[in-house]
């Protein structure tokens, strides 16, 4: 390793202890103060300061998104994007650990941005709303906010077990949707037959879906729930409202999956007389890739805090809107485990988990990690060069939207 490497990399250490007392107290303020997707007020406005008092230029509510922004600094011809999320999870709060994400990408960005000149590059940190519900990160990629972006990088924090390394490793691709029925009202005692019942539809639709489940690979994942089915037992509902969701590790996996389960909300319909719609909820999550190079500069960093960077399995559940940026611009989103959190995310356990010593620490050593991969491929001359090149072939703007199918 080339010595001014070496310097780079003890500089962003001192850096990040020079910023870790802010960038914790950060972290902890937003996992105290937990706000749903495209509702993070709070926690948007508090880290744009943060790095706008560091000396970032802030743009706020970019893409037309109250809670979205991008803080700049530098201006070479490398541009870095480091991604903060910051929504949580309803009922539960940051039990998918968004605070740890926010504070990692954060505190990253405060260390590189003494090096900017030196590394002749342009860091890019874009807060990233709604990515529980909604697809923030979607709507930022059609309306061009990451536009002539290089290489694109953050963490998720999940449960101990996992290997560090995030080569080979992926997520679902996932769909969300709105299924109604709609029949016919009727006194439930006095004339039921003049009725058309909404509800049945729908409960014969999660039979249908339950029966399904068993015909599907293992790996696709299926899950709904009934929104509104009627409101008082004197009345045959005329409407019913499922909510679903589908996901597989590919596209055309995803798409085939899609087909049978709607299958299952027609013959409901048919069933009972009742009439269906359907409407796509939220944008469609693409699965995720992971830069084979970038993986190589990471899994050197988390080496050096001796966190396991075997070559895990491959393929790992969920689903992130991460993924409809890694599949067009080079990037990484390894999965951090929590050291000792036995406990799943999404869960009331993980939501404290996320708020302790051990969460706090992954997160300075992803943050290092993190910034240790930018003097990576931003001092390699090849490597620098031909990601270049790709960012200023391709505009990101509407290179994705909505499926087909619908």
């Amino acid at each position: 390793m080339l010595a001014e490497t070496t310097g780079l990399r003890s500089d962003v250490v001192k850096q990040v202890a020079s910023v870790a007392a802010d960038v914790l107290q950060l972290s902890r303020t937003i996992h105290a103060d937990p706000e749903l997707s495209f509702q993070e007020h709070r926690a948007s406005v508090l880290v744009a300061a943060r790095l706008e008092e560091a000396g970032f230029a802030v743009e706020r509510g970019v893409a037309e998104l109250g809670t979205a922004f991008v803080a700049t600094a530098g201006s070479g011809p490398l541009t870095v994007a480091v991604c903060v999320e910051y929504d949580s999870l309803p009922n539960i709060g940051h039990a998918c650990g968004h605070n740890i994400i926010a504070g990692a990408s954060v505190a990253a960005a405060l260390a590189l941005l003494p090096l900017v000149d030196d590394l002749d590059i342009t860091l890019r940190v874009i807060g990233t709303p709604a990515e529980e519900h909604g697809g923030g990160k979607v709507v930022l990629l059609e309306r061009g906010v990451f536009d002539g972006v290089g290489v694109a990088m953050m963490t998720h924090p999940v449960q101990d077990g996992m290997s560090y390394n995030p080569e080979g490793t992926t997520s679902q691709a996932v769909g969300r949707y709105r299924a109604t029925f709609r029949g016919t009202a009727a006194h439930a005692a006095a004339a039921p037959h003049l009725g058309v019942n909404a509800a049945d539809a729908a409960v014969l639709s999660q039979v249908a879906v339950g029966l399904l489940r068993q015909q599907i690979p293992s790996d696709h994942r299926i899950a709904l729930y009934v929104s509104e089915a009627g409101f008082a037992t004197n009345i045959i509902p005329d409407t019913a409202v499922v909510e679903f969701e589908c996901r597989a590790f590919t596209l055309a996996q995803y798409e085939a999956l899609l087909v049978r389960v709607r299958r299952c909300f027609e013959a409901g319909a048919l069933a009972t007389g009742a009439t269906l719609e359907f409407e796509q909820t939220e944008p469609l999550y693409e699965p995720l890739l992971q830069d084979a190079v970038l993986c190589a500069h990471w899994n050197e960093g988390m080496a050096f805090f001796g966190r396991n960077v075997e070559r895990s399995a491959g393929l790992s559940g969920g689903s992130t809107d991460m993924g409809n940026i890694s599949q067009v611009i080079p990037s990484i989103h390894p999965w951090v485990g929590i050291p000792g959190a036995q406990v799943p995310i999404h869960s009331h356990g993980f939501a404290a988990v996320a708020d302790t010593p051990e969460a706090y620490e992954i997160m300075f050593e992803s943050a290092i990690a993190m910034a240790w991969t930018v003097l990576g491929v931003s001092t390699d001359t090849v490597q620098r060069e031909t990601f270049i090149a790709a960012a200023q072939s391709r505009s990101t703007a509407q290179t994705t939207g909505e499926s087909d199918e619908h």
